[in-house]
C-alpha cells in the first residue's frame, strides 16, 4: 500500500467512526475518540456543546434524572448555562431517550411511562416470593 493509499484509508476510517445526526434544535456527534458530543444544531462555538466520555455516559445521566425533569435537575449534575436546556431538548429529540417536552417555561421534559416503569422496577427492593412446597 502506498503512502497516499494509506492516507486515504485513514481518512475513510475516520469518517466512518465519526457520525453526526441532526435533529430539530440539537445534534449528536459520535466522535472518533469514542466520545459523544451534544451540540446546538448549526452552532459552531464550544459554548454551544457538551462532550461526554461516551454515549453510554449520556444514557447514565438520563437514567439518573427524575421522571419529570427540567434544566434545573440537569444543572444538579454539574452542567451549567444554556447547555442544560440543550440537553433537555436533546433527550426529547433523540429516539434513544423515551421522553417528551411537556412545558416550555420552564423547559420541562417527562419520561414516557415505559421509561418510568423501568426505573421503578430497578429501584424496587421487594423480591419474588417463592413457595417452599
Amino acid at each position: 500500500m502506498t503512502r497516499d493509499e494509506a492516507a486515504d484509508l485513514q481518512d475513510a476510517v475516520g469518517d466512518a467512526l465519526t457520525q453526526r445526526r441532526e435533529f430539530f434544535r440539537t445534534a449528536g456527534i459520535h466522535r472518533e475518540d469514542g466520545t459523544y458530543e451534544v451540540a446546538r444544531r448549526g452552532a459552531d462555538s464550544a459554548g454551544n456543546s457538551k462532550v461526554f466520555e461516551s454515549f453510554e455516559a449520556l444514557r447514565r445521566l438520563f437514567d439518573r434524572l427524575p421522571a419529570e425533569f427540567s434544566a434545573e435537575e440537569v444543572s444538579r449534575t454539574g452542567i451549567t448555562g444554556s447547555r442544560r436546556h440543550m440537553l433537555v431538548r436533546h433527550f426529547a429529540e433523540h429516539p434513544a431517550f423515551d421522553c417528551d417536552i411537556t412545558r416550555r417555561n420552564p423547559l420541562t421534559a417527562e419520561k414516557t411511562s415505559e421509561e418510568q416503569t423501568r426505573e421503578q422496577v430497578v429501584g424496587t427492593d421487594e423480591g419474588e416470593v417463592v413457595s417452599a412446597d
